[in-house]
C-alpha cells in the first residue's frame, strides 16, 4: 500500500472489506485480479499462517466507499476458485466485541452436579425466556455429565437476567457459575486484563524501574546499591533474548512505599562506580499509562503553542503560517474552545507578514529567518526584524531580534503556563474542582484530559472526537463521567466514528453529483 501520512483513512476504514471462507490455493495476487475490476484498490491481502498457508480470509481496500459497495453486492455468495465466499464492510475486532457483549445470547453454566439431568437444566433456564438449544456436556464413553454446559436463548435480555439470577446459586448440593460464553481469545483477554489490574494493585507504590545501565552491572550491584533504603523484595534486569547482554534497565520491588520513595530521592541521577550516564529511578508504569501520559504531555505542548502564537496578534486580526500546515490533531480541539481556525483567517501575503510582526512585537529570530525562506528580504516596522530590506541572515545578528524575541515571543508569561495546567493527573478532576471555574474554562479543562484517552486508540481522529464532545450540548457532569468510565467513552466514541463515517460518505456522494 502506498504510504499515507494521515491515517484517518486506515482507522476509519472506509472502503475496506473482509472476505472469508477462500480456497487455500488462493493468494494475494489472485485476489487484486478477482476484485480490480470494481475499483481501485489501495491494499490487498489474504492472511497467512505461521508456515505461509492461508487462513482462509482476505481483506480489500478500494479507495472509495462506492467502489466497496459494488464489491460486496456483485462477490458476495459467488465462487472464487472452488468455494463460495462471504464479502462484507470490515469492522474491527474493538467493534465486533463490543457488538457481542451487547447482543449476545449464549449462557455458559459450570460446576453442575451429576444428577441434573437436561430436563431440569431445561427447565431452570426457561423460566426467564425460550431456550433453543440447552445442552449438558458428557463423557461420550460413559454418558456422565463433565459439570458444565450451555444454553442459547432467543433474546439477549432473557440471557442477562438468567446470567444475573442463577449465577452464584445452589442447585443440588453445588453453588454453580453461570455468565456469557466466551471464545478462547475472549477469555485470554479478559484474564490477561484481569490478572495485569491485580498485579498493579499490588505492586503499585513499591515497583522501581530504573534506566541508563551498562552491561557491567549486574543484579548483585543494583540490590546492594538499593538495599541501603530498605527491604529489596526482588530485583531483576532483562536479558536480550538474541544477544544474552543486558537491555539497560532493570526493575527494585521494595517492601513499603515509603522505602521506594527514599530510593528514588537517593538514587535518581546518580551514577554508579564505572557508570558513564546519572541512572533515572521512578515508579514503574504500565504501557497504557506511559502512552496516555506521552499523549497528554503532547498534547499541552501543542495548546501551549497555539495560545503563545495567538498572544502576539490581537483578538480578530488575520494570522499567517509560513509554510505551515495548521496542525491537523488540534485543529477540531481548537475550534471546539472557542479558538479561532483556519477558515476564520484571511491569508495575508508573505510580503507583509514581517510588517505584522513588527507591529506586534513578534520574535525577531524567527520572523527574520522566515522572511529569508519565504521572501528573501525582511520588512518589520520597529524591534522585531532589524532594519527594513535586511536580509534574514542579518535581521538574526541586529539587536533589535533578541529585544523582539523577549517582548513578544511564542511562550505565554510563567504564570499563564501554570494556569494552563492546574492538575497534572488525568483523572484527578472532580466536579468540586471544576465548580470552581468559569464554563469556558471548564471546558478547556475536560478537553485536555480527554484528548489524551482517546489518542491511543484512534489517533488523528481524537481531536476531531474531542471537540465532537466538547461541542455536544452536554452537561459538565455528563462530560466528566468519559474520563472515568472507560466503557462509557468507548461507546461515545464509536457513536462519534459512525456520525464522521456518515458524513464521509455523504460529502463523497455528493461530489460524484
Amino acid at each position: 500500500m502506498w504510504s499515507h501520512r494521515d491515517p484517518v483513512l486506515r482507522k476509519t476504514g472506509v472502503g475496506n472489506i473482509f472476505i472469508k471462507n477462500l480456497d487455500n490455493g488462493i493468494g494475494h495476487k489472485e485476489l487484486y485480479d478477482h476484485f480490480s475490476p470494481y475499483g481501485t484498490i489501495l491494499s490487498c491481502k489474504v492472511a497467512l499462517n505461521e508456515t505461509g498457508q492461508s487462513k482462509g480470509y482476505g481483506f480489500v481496500h478500494f479507495e472509495s466507499e462506492k467502489d466497496a459497495a459494488n464489491a460486496i453486492e456483485k462477490v458476495n455468495n459467488t465462487k472464487i476458485g472452488s468455494k463460495d465466499v462471504y464479502v462484507g464492510l470490515f469492522i474491527p475486532r474493538k467493534m465486533r466485541i463490543q457488538a457481542v457483549e451487547q447482543s449476545w445470547t449464549n449462557v455458559y453454566v459450570k460446576n453442575l452436579d451429576e444428577s441434573v439431568t437436561d430436563d431440569e437444566f431445561t427447565a431452570m433456564f426457561a423460566a426467564f425466556g425460550h431456550v433453543n438449544s440447552p445442552k449438558i456436556m458428557r463423557d461420550k464413553t460413559s454418558g456422565n455429565s463433565v459439570g458444565f454446559g450451555f444454553v442459547n436463548f432467543d433474546r439477549h435480555e432473557d440471557a442477562v437476567a438468567a446470567v444475573e439470577a442463577l449465577d452464584g446459586k445452589q442447585v443440588h448440593g453445588k453453588v454453580i457459575t453461570c455468565c456469557r460464553a466466551m471464545k478462547k481469545f475472549e477469555r485470554e483477554t479478559k484474564l490477561k486484563r484481569e490478572w495485569e489490574q491485580q498485579k498493579f494493585h499490588k505492586y503499585h507504590g513499591i515497583n522501581l524501574y530504573i534506566k541508563h545501565l551498562e552491561d557491567d552491572v549486574d543484579v548483585e550491584m543494583l540490590k546492594r546499591e538499593f538495599s541501603q533504603f530498605g527491604e529489596v523484595k526482588s530485583c531483576m534486569i532483562p536479558l536480550d533474548e538474541v544477544k544474552k547482554i543486558p537491555k539497560g534497565f532493570g526493575f527494585v520491588c521494595f517492601s513499603t512505599p515509603d522505602e521506594a520513595q527514599k530510593a528514588i530521592a537517593g538514587m535518581n541521577q546518580k551514577i554508579l562506580p564505572g557508570q558513564k550516564k546519572p541512572l533515572f529511578v521512578g515508579l514503574h508504569e504500565s504501557k497504557e499509562v506511559r502512552k496516555q501520559k506521552l499523549a497528554h504531555k503532547y498534547n499541552l505542548a501543542m495548546t501551549k503553542n497555539i495560545r503563545g502564537v495567538q498572544q502576539m496578534y490581537p483578538q480578530g486580526q488575520a494570522m499567517f503560517y509560513p509554510n505551515l500546515a495548521y496542525p491537523q490533531q488540534v485543529m477540531p480541539m481548537q475550534q471546539a474552545r472557542g479558538w479561532p481556525g483556519p477558515q476564520q483567517f484571511q491569508p495575508i501575503p508573505p510580503s507583509n507578514y514581517l510588517g505584522m510582526m513588527g507591529r506586534t512585537g513578534g520574535a525577531g529570530n524567527r520572523a527574520g529567518a522566515n522572511a529569508g525562506n519565504v521572501t528573501g528580504t525582511g520588512a518589520g516596522n520597529t524591534g522585531a526584524g532589524g532594519a527594513t530590506g535586511g536580509s534574514g541572515r542579518q535581521q538574526q545578528q541586529r539587536p533589535g531580534g533578541g529585544a523582539g524575541r523577549q517582548q513578544g515571543g511564542v511562550r505565554p508569561p510563567r504564570g499563564q503556563q501554570q494556569m494552563m495546567n492546574p492538575m497534572e493527573g488525568i483523572h484527578d478532576l472532580t466536579l468540586q474542582t471544576l465548580q470552581q471555574y468559569p464554563p469556558e474554562q471548564q471546558k478547556l479543562l475536560l478537553g485536555e484530559r480527554l484528548y489524551p484517552l482517546i489518542v491511543p486508540m484512534h489517533g488523528a481522529l481524537a481531536g476531531k472526537i474531542t471537540g465532537m464532545f466538547l461541542d455536544s450540548g452536554w452537561t459538565t457532569e455528563e462530560l466528566l463521567s468519559l474520563i472515568h468510565d472507560e466503557h462509557k467513552l468507548q461507546q461515545k466514541i464509536n457513536n462519534a466514528i459512525e456520525v464522521l463515517q456518515r458524513a464521509h460518505t455523504t460529502t463523497h456522494e455528493g461530489e460524484e453529483q
